[in-house]
């Protein structure tokens, strides 16, 4: 694990929980950060994710797990944390960079502030 990653990863560590403060710590380790919400989804019977961040072999990923469901959060992707995306929920990090930092935060608020959607769409 490089000392560029674990700096990469305290920083997207600091930029979820800050953005998300409602969300519940399910995991949090030196290489892995786990949201979920406080209700139960309704499918799976356990808090449904919100957020994930992990040390990969070549990148930092950060998911934000409401993208799956929420149109709205989907349309608001900028562009330029489109071309970081891999999938329908992650965004990878490979340098610290100030603007996809802040393009992060702003989306992880947004989907912290859409949790009622959420819930509604998957929740309880």
């Amino acid at each position: 694990m490089s000392d560029i990653f674990l700096d990469i990863f305290a920083q997207l560590r600091a930029i979820m929980l800050e953005a998300a403060p409602g969300m519940a710590i399910a995991e949090d380790s030196a290489a892995n950060l786990t949201l979920k919400t406080h209700w139960i989804e309704a499918r799976t019977g356990q808090p449904a994710w919100f957020g994930w961040i992990a040390i990969k072999k070549s990148y930092v990923a950060y998911h934000i797990m409401p993208l799956y469901t929420l149109p709205a959060l989907e349309a608001a992707v900028p562009v330029g944390l489109a071309k970081r995306r891999q999938g329908k929920t992650c965004f990878n990090v490979k340098k610290a960079d100030g603007a996809v930092f802040a393009q992060l935060r702003e989306l992880t608020a947004l989907a912290a502030q859409m949790e009622p959607d959420l819930r509604a769409a998957i929740g309880a």
